[in-house]
Order: structure tokens, then sequence, then C-alpha cells
């Protein structure tokens, strides 16, 4: 690469599949990582691995009818019509096609996921690997990567500036650990270093709601993309929006996981009370839930949602950690978990009658598996930041525009690092459009730098 890379990528999470189809594509790429823990620490590795693939087929081969136009639909419905419909029609477009060159040429052994459906699409259409957790797909594509003759991995080294003349983008500054930097020329830059959630101030001042609440993400997402792009002149939007989560284990740290809900589990507070219908969404529930006494709740459930959700290695995690509790009825459980005995019987009560359409949801939730029956199990969660959701404003090629929306010529941005389809807040994150942007945004910019060079 005497002449430099045809494509520099910061970060090393969905930026890792872009280095992938850019490479695929002829081009010689560079990726920078700031953080030599990436494997474990990024994102995409903290993830439960939900690519969404709207009209992909493995629905087909499960009946599933689904479409592009049903997922915008689905996008529009959950953002209350805040959503960048452009943005949204061209990820929901894309999401298939990502989904089935992630298997066929990544390599990654998806499968649509069948057992459950998450608030907020109409139709099953998440795929996921074994296990559903973002470390075997990092593993697995910075294996492709390093096996790559044609892209170079810079770990760990921080992008730290993009250089650029009236033709557009010219160079890249990366900074290395022991303070040394150097400027490295190349004519496209795709920013994929996630959001700002680790920077404190930023998040106070575009999060105030969740800003106290418990952070779970990379350490890296301190708004890179944000201060390199505004320097380039780049418009951002849907600074407000993120993705929460109301059910990390309160003492081990590790993600409980919202299928326990859709299984029919109950979320209740302090006073042994649930406060909503949980089945809107863990995103929205952060923040609820950091609104209740104590800032914490319990997740409340049974021994067959609890053999449900061993698909899940996060699930493993939590129970492997033992912050389950578990009860033979509602007495011993109040006993076990310090919460209001009268409150808590009473409250999963009325909660197996609504399941059994004996009565309607007082909070407006219809959807129940099935009541809960048998031996109880309970854990203590906390709200959570998992990503903020807003960032650089982007066209369909994922390339980052000015003020005017005209693109910056070479500069790309992916997942956190550009403004998403999440709309304003926390309640209009879709499951799975965490990494559909990181993903396909990169794999869109891999396509349009092969486009442009040749």
């Amino acid at each position: 690469m005497t002449d430099g890379p045809d494509l520099v990528v910061a970060g090393a999470g969905g930026g890792l599949a872009g280095a992938l189809r850019a490479a695929e594509l002829g081009l010689n790429v560079l990726v920078v990582e700031a953080s030599e823990h990436f494997r474990r620490g990024n994102n995409t590795s903290m993830s439960t691995a939900m690519f969404p693939g709207a009209g992909s087929r493995w629905q087909a081969a499960a009946g599933v009818k689904d479409s592009p136009e049903q997922f915008v639909a689905d996008i529009m419905a959950k953002t209350k019509g805040q959503a960048d419909p452009r943005l949204a029609r061209t990820l929901a477009e894309v999401s298939a096609p990502l989904a089935e060159w992630l298997a066929d040429s990544a390599g990654l052994p998806l499968s649509l996921v069948t057992d459950f459906n998450y608030p907020g699409h109409a139709v099953t259409r998440c795929h996921s690997i074994p296990g559903r957790h973002g470390s075997g797909v990092i593993d697995h594509l910075a294996r492709r990567v390093a096996e790559h003759e044609n892209i170079e991995l810079l770990v760990p080294a921080k992008l730290t500036e993009v250089l650029s003349d009236v033709d557009g983008v010219r160079a890249v500054v990366v900074r290395y650990p022991d303070g040394v930097e150097e400027q490295i020329p190349t004519r496209a830059v795709l920013l994929a270093t996630n959001g700002f959630g680790a920077d404190k101030e930023l998040v106070a001042r575009y999060l105030p709601e969740i800003a106290d609440a418990l952070y779970q993400g990379s350490d890296q997402s301190l708004g890179d993309a944000l201060r390199i792009g505004e320097k380039l002149g780049a418009a951002t939007g849907f600074l407000d929006a993120y993705q929460g989560h109301g059910a990390v284990a309160a003492n081990a740290g590790t993600l409980v996981g919202w299928a326990t809900i859709i299984h029919g589990a109950v979320l209740v507070d302090l006073d042994g009370r649930r406060f909503g219908d949980e089945t809107r969404g863990y995103s929205e529930y952060a923040a609820e839930l950091a609104a209740r006494p104590g800032a914490t709740g319990w997740i409340v459930l049974d021994e067959t949602i609890f053999q449900q959700c061993q698909q899940f290695q996060d699930f493993r995690d939590t129970v492997e950690s033992g912050a389950l509790v578990w009860a033979g009825d509602a007495v011993e459980l109040a006993s076990a978990t310090g919460l209001p005995a009268d409150a808590l019987a009473e409250e999963l009560a009325t909660a197996a009658a609504t399941a059994r359409g004996e009565r309607a949801d007082e909070f407006g939730r219809t959807n129940w598996e099935r009541p809960l029956a048998g031996r109880y199990a309970a854990v203590r969660v906390v709200p959570a930041l998992f990503h903020t959701q807003g960032g650089l404003l982007v066209d369909e090629n994922a390339a980052v525009v000015d003020t005017h929306g005209n693109p910056i010529p070479g500069l790309y941005a992916a997942g956190g690092a550009a403004a998403s389809i999440s709309g304003h807040g926390a309640a209009g994150y879709l499951p799975g459009n965490g990494l559909l942007p990181a993903f396909g945004l990169a794999y869109l910019a891999a396509v349009d730098v092969a486009r442009r060079r040749n």
C-alpha cells in the first residue's frame, strides 16, 4: 500500500464487514482500531447479533411473508413517523441482501430466529448465529479480515483526523499508543467508530434522561466521528436518539434479555407493581425504569421461560453469575427479593389472569405468550444506555453530507457514527436496528467507494 489504501475504515465492529466487502470488490483496505480488546469491547461484540432481513431466503423457507415496504412501515410506526424515510428505505432494501452476503461471502452461520418476535417487528425477520451473541460475529469477521491479503488491520491505533482538499478526502492522521502520529494518504474514509455513549459530557447534553444510568457499551465510543465530521462541515441529526435497555442484571452487569418478557415475564418496581406495557420495547423501558424508585426493578419469570432463554449466551451468563433467585410461590419470592408480599402476590395474580384472557391489562399489554406457572425466578435489573443513535447525516450510499445535503467526497459513516433510523429519544429503537446501520451502511459505503474508483 505504498500509495495509500483505497479505503481506510475507522472501527473494527460493523466496519469489518465494510472492509471485507471492499476487498471483495478489489480494493486495498486499512482498518484502524483504537482498542486492542475490540473483540470483546465494542458494541457489536456486546450485541445479541440480531440482523433484520426483510424478504430473506430464510423467511421464504419458513413461509414468512415480508418485504422492505413492510419493514419501512414498521420503522415508521415504531418511530411515530420521525425516522428519515429515505434512509429507512435504503436500509430496509439492503437488509436481506446484507444478511445473505454475511452468510454466503463472509461465512456467518445465520438462521432466522423463529422462537419469538421482538416488539415492533410485524413479522419474524431477525437473523442470528448460534449463541445469539455478537462476540461470535466479531471473532469470525476478524479472522476473515486477518486472512485477507488486501486488508491490513492496525490495532491499537486511533484515527484522529481526516484531511481534505477541494477534491475531497486526501489523507487520515493516525495516532499510536506512544503518541506518535502518522499521516496516511487515501481518498476514502469510513467512520465506523460508533457514537458518543462513553462521553459523559455529550450524553448529559443530548440524553439527560438516561445520563445517570449504567453505560453498557464500548469505552471507545467517544464521539470521534462527530468531531471529525463537523470539522469537515458535516451535518448532524437525531443526537437525542439512543438505544437503552431495561434488563441488565443489577449485580452481574450481564444482559438478562427481553426474550424473557416476550415469553411472558413481567417487570415490577420496588413496590412490587408493574408500571407499563413491557412489550412495547426494551429501549424505552430504560428511562422508565430509571424513573422508578431506586432506579431498579425485578423481572419475574418461571421455569419454562428459563428454559426458553437458554439459547442466549447473555442469559446463560446471567444464570451462571448467580443473579437469579428462585421461589415456590409469591410469598417465597417476596421474601427472596425483599419486595412487599401482598403487592407482589396481587400483581402476579392479576398478570396471570390477564394472560389467560380473563381481563384486560390496565397498561394495554396484549402480548402474553402464557401465564407464569410453576416455580418463579426473579432477577433484579437496572436501566442502561447501550449506544447512541444520532450522528452524521448520510445519504443512500452512506456518504456523509454537508449542511446543504451534498455528499462530502470520500467521507462515509456507518453505525453509531451516523444518524440512524430510530427517530428521537429511545422509543423508536427497533431491535436489530443497531447492527443494521452498522453493517448495512458499511456494506453500502464499500460498494460506493469501489464504484467511484472503477
